[in-house]
């Protein structure tokens, strides 16, 4: 037969067929799979075909299962050894691997018909592929329904990925393929929930979270039932965050909320500000002189350690914001007999944030260096450019020039498209040197900006995570902060709307319709880290908000 024309249809009595073969692997992410002796009778024992597909199961509570809805599976085993493993490779880990296909799909192409293959982890399948359409979009209606922007409707119904049950409660998943659910990370997501509608959802996160407060402290993260990792001077900050933008959306009566540990929610919140206060168990504590928290290393986002890449002991700039908004809610909304003692130490911390400013350079430094009892007033302002400091501008704590000479350092030095550098390609006064755990120096103390994020794990991307690599979640409060730096100017809100839609081609990169954990601080900006990331969606989300509605 001749072939038709490029461009033109197949007769009508063309036959089209489709051969698909499927490759699995049997690992976790820090393994790679090999073929083994009695790798193929193991195989063919954890694999049930069907007419239409097959499930591999290799464990009780792991599965995978293939169909389609338009041929038939052939079970017809094959390996194919030594797969390529680029990204593996540029992460420093073992760069090829094996793989099984336990057979073939004969699939028929009817002309004008659409065809499905459907691959899901779920244990009850639907009956066909109209069942799994509908309960599709079932479950990314209610979240499709609330977005009102083009930007949006690409990203709120993906939300939906990261909001999980809890025992009574719910949480939220950090990032696949590799995280569970952070403190910081889900309260910071709950900002983008509340955002845009979903603030009653948010609430019962929040209420989830408020209740594991203890000694002025929240977990770091949640590992089974476990809450004893309580390194974070920033989860229960932002809890206070949250909660207070839960009331702006909910009204006061949202801090009454029972929690399950027979207290409140501003119960909680105020026990956070006294344990802050007194000083935490694990070393939190507030300077007297300074009004200003002073928190361990490795206790903020920037939580790199062994190697420690990133420490910030002493008095980080965004734990100040952070702080002096719970101040001002316990202020505003305790009783005057117990608000007075907020009320006067949230003034002494505003007036102290003038100790970070950097009159040389134009912006504000990233932390006050310190041990742990010097006072605020004797650290040492490090210039490290870096985006925390747009947080006492998003927060409406810094305005005017100071605000506007900030924003255009880190539009300068930090904003890459979708992202914004964890620091700038810039030497510093005040040296950041990188040791391994055996004591190898990794970077140049005076110039520590890494631009790419891959390599070997102690010598290159841990010093890489938060000293270069570009994240995508501060890029919301960077565009806030836009905004709100020239609160008058239609263009500075056009700038920065354009700048948070550079996110766009992340969207159709990776893992489709979801945002990246992280990228290569330096051009090409290649997709990093987890290739879908909860607070990179709901940030972006909830900056769109705040600006169209500023």
């Amino acid at each position: 037969m001749t072939p038709p024309e490029h461009g033109k249809d197949l007769p009508d009595s063309a036959e089209v067929r489709l051969t698909v073969r499927l490759d699995l692997e049997n690992r976790s992410f820090h393994q790679e799979t090999k073929r083994w002796s009695g790798a193929d009778e193991y195989m063919n024992q954890v694999t049930s075909p069907q007419h239409d597909g097959f499930t591999f199961q290799p464990s009780r509570d792991r599965q995978i299962t293939v169909c389609t809805d338009c041929g038939s599976f052939n079970m017809k085993p094959e390996w194919s050894i030594g797969l390529p493993h680029a990204i593996d490779a540029a992460r420093g880990q073992t760069d090829s691997g094996d793989a099984w296909s336990p057979g073939w799909f004969d699939m028929d192409l009817p002309k004008g018909r659409a065809v499905h293959i459907v691959i899901t982890a779920e244990t009850e399948m639907p009956a066909d592929w109209a069942e799994f359409q509908t309960l599709r979009q079932n479950i990314l209606a209610p979240l499709a329904s609330l977005a009102k922007t083009p930007l949006e409707q690409r990203l709120l119904p993906n939300l939906s990925a990261y909001i999980v049950d809890r025992d009574a409660g719910s949480s939220i998943i950090a990032g696949y393929p590799w995280f569970l659910d952070w403190g910081r990370d889900t309260l910071i997501v709950c900002r983008g929930m509340i955002a845009c509608g979903l603030a009653v959802e948010a609430g019962k996160i929040l209420s989830t979270y408020a209740a594991l407060e203890k000694n002025g402290t929240l977990p770091n993260m949640l590992s089974a039932d476990s809450t004893a990792n309580r390194d974070t001077s920033d989860a229960p900050l932002w809890l206070a965050l949250a909660s207070k933008e839960a009331v702006d959306a909910l009204g006061k009566k949202f801090l009454q909320t029972p929690l399950s540990d027979g207290r409140t929610l501003i119960d909680a919140l105020e026990a956070i500000a006294e344990g802050y206060f007194a000083g935490t168990p694990n070393g939190i504590k507030t300077d007297p002189g300074s009004g200003l928290v002073w928190s361990p290393p490795h206790f903020t986002w920037m939580d790199t350690n062994y190697p420690a890449a990133s420490p910030r002991e002493g008095y980080p700039v965004e734990i100040q914001a952070l702080w002096l908004c719970l101040l001002r809610l316990l202020a505003e909304v305790l009783p005057k007999a117990r608000s007075q003692k907020w009320q006067k130490l949230a003034a002494l911390v505003e007036s102290s944030l003038e100790l970070f400013w950097l009159e040389p350079e134009g912006y504000f430094a990233d932390v006050l260096f310190a041990p742990a009892g010097r006072p605020a007033r004797e650290a040492w302002p490090a210039d490290h450019l870096r985006p925390n400091q747009l947080f006492l501008i998003s927060l409406g704590l810094v305005r005017g020039t100071r605000a506007q000479s900030t924003v255009l350092a880190a539009l300068r030095h930090l904003v890459v498209p979708g992202a914004m550098r964890s620091l700038a390609p810039l030497p510093v006064k005040t040296a950041l040197p990188v040791h391994t755990p055996w004591g190898l120096l990794v970077n140049d103390p005076h110039h520590p900006y890494f631009g790419r994020y891959e390599g070997d794990e102690d010598t290159r991307r841990k010093p890489a995570y938060h000293n270069g690599t570009a994240w995508v979640w501060p890029l919301g409060v960077f565009c806030e902060s836009m905004a709100m730096a020239w609160p008058d100017d239609q263009a500075a809100k056009a700038s920065a709307l354009a700048i948070l839609g550079s996110v766009d081609q992340l969207l159709s990169r990776g893992c489709i319709g979801h945002l990246p954990e992280i990228i290569d601080g330096d051009a090409p900006h290649t997709h990093r880290g987890c290739d879908a990331q909860a607070w990179s969606l709901s940030e972006i989300i909830r900056a769109e908000r705040v600006i169209n509605n500023g």
